[in-house]
């Protein structure tokens, strides 16, 4: 094991521990992604049991100090994350059907919730500090898998704008649902509950959503005839500003970073920004699903723990990761019902709210932290586990609710639809080869006229950096000239 390795070769330096530790987590998490994109399966979960093997419960390479070192980790990556989700938060597709929107999303969150709750808390038995805060966490769902989908398949369609509008509004739902859960849960704990505990948070958390909000136009100001190279070093600034000030109130950063991403791209409407974060972000998120697997307990799976009941972990997971299935596609059927969707709608949405990843995870070692000991790793421990298993079929889940709502097929003649007679007032039908002959020339029409081996995020990225270069460049001319 690595520790032995260090007091074999008499190394002290804690630097030198930190440092290789990190690079074991960057490198460990990229190699199993190896694996995963051969079976098809998301970067989250190869990083997540990356964290597995390499952690204290396998190989044990990485020190628990060094674990316990990398708290900070969890809040960084959630405003990397919330402050891209407030991406989709464009008022002018909120004013089309935000209501709608909005009863839809209440009810799969809340139903979810109200299940996870009524089964692990009326029929499990466990304890009520944990019950609550496993039902309001099963109300968040994982925004990126269902994007990753989307943009795979090319979906378009009523199907797809309802669904980026929902798993965009989710977050804000299971934030409000977890700051309620772990105020009732420590007043479970303490013993002491007022009406003030639970509108604390939720005035606190109000005010969040407002300070973020401040910095998202503090941003714009920042970033207006600003150049290249800054852009992104005043945007990470002002995250980790955010997420310092958040962690001096105890609040999750979640709801103010989303705050800022929204007014910041309603106000400026410049996308060019996200992607250049996107483009930054993956060695931060890996390094947080990567500690998150390093905190995952296997032997507390099949053990009991008395500070949450009588019940194995296994079983509690195993319940938990049926129940919100069920809740999340019961809450999604009855609001398009209640909203009077269309059937595709209706019927298939529940499919695609299945993910469950970045967002449940940074709330759970948030709530561990809150609730510490026993009780906060056994939560960690859950959601970990049953992220493992969304992320494994919810992709799948999104694909195929997709196809059968029609936002996208695999049929030819339904991605490009040619007319299939003659138009020269003959009315003749056209023969296959020709039918085949129009449909390849109109793909041909669409594809770029050019190929760009690059992503968006990382051509935005590079053009930043060859901006900056051509502005260097030609100051250093102008100096000479000087």
């Amino acid at each position: 094991m690595l520790v032995s390795i260090y007091e074999r070769l008499h190394i002290t330096s804690s630097v030198s521990v930190i440092v290789i530790s990190v690079a074991l987590m960057l490198i460990c998490g990229f190699a199993i992604t190896r694996l995963t994109k051969r079976l098809h399966l998301p970067n989250v979960t190869a990083y997540i049991l990356a964290g597995i093997l390499i952690g204290p419960y396998c190989l044990n390479l990485v020190p628990g100090d060094v674990i316990k070192g990398m708290d900070f980790i969890a809040d960084i990556a959630l405003a990397f994350i919330a402050f891209g989700t407030g991406e989709f938060f464009r008022f002018s597709t909120l004013r089309k059907n935000g209501v709608r929107i909005l009863v839809i999303t209440v009810m799969e969150a809340c139903l979810a919730s109200v299940l996870v709750f009524a089964v692990s808390y009326g029929v499990l038995g466990l304890e009520l500090n944990f019950a609550i805060v496993l039902a309001a966490l099963a109300s968040a769902t994982a925004p990126a898998s269902t994007v990753m989908t989307i943009h795979q398949t090319h979906a378009k369609g009523d199907f797809v704008e309802t669904l980026l509008q929902v798993v965009a509004l989710d977050d804000i739902v299971g934030l409000i649902a977890y700051s309620i859960a772990i105020s009732v849960a420590l007043a479970s704990m303490t013993g002491s509950f007022h009406a003030g505990n639970v509108i604390r948070p939720i005035l606190v958390n109000m005010g969040v959503f407002a300070l973020g909000g401040l910095f998202g136009l503090f941003l714009k100001l920042l970033l207006h005839k600003r150049s290249t190279d800054n852009r992104l070093i005043v945007s990470i600034a002002l995250l980790f500003a955010f997420c310092g000030i958040c962690a001096l109130l105890s609040v999750s950063p979640l709801l103010g970073c989303m705050s800022m991403g929204m007014v910041y791209i309603n106000s400026t409407e410049d996308e060019r920004l996200f992607k250049q974060l996107n483009y930054f972000s993956p060695p931060v998120l890996l390094l947080f699903f990567v500690r998150s697997g390093l905190n995952f307990d296997l032997g507390a799976l099949v053990n009991t723990s008395e500070s949450v009941g009588s019940v194995s972990l296994l079983l509690v997971g195993v319940i938990y990761f049926v129940v919100r299935i069920a809740g999340k596609y019961a809450g999604a059927f009855l609001g398009c019902l209640f909203t009077r969707k269309d059937r595709l709608v209706r019927n298939y949405l529940g499919l695609a709210l299945i993910p469950q990843a970045g967002v449940a995870i940074g709330l759970a070692a948030m709530g561990a932290r809150t609730l510490s000991g026993e009780t906060g790793r056994a939560l960690e421990t859950i959601i970990l586990a049953s992220s493992v298993l969304y992320e494994l079929i919810g992709p799948a889940c999104a694909k195929l609710s997709l196809y059968l709502s029609k936002s996208y097929s695999n049929k030819l003649e339904d991605l490009v639809p040619i007319e299939e007679t003659s138009g020269d007032g003959t009315e003749e039908p056209k023969s296959e080869v020709e039918l085949l002959i129009e449909r390849i020339q109109a793909i041909q029409r669409e594809l770029p006229r050019h190929n760009n081996p690059y992503y968006e995020e990382e051509q935005a990225y590079s053009e930043a950096a060859e901006e900056h270069f051509a502005l260097v460049s030609n100051e250093t001319r102008r100096r000479k000239r000087l």
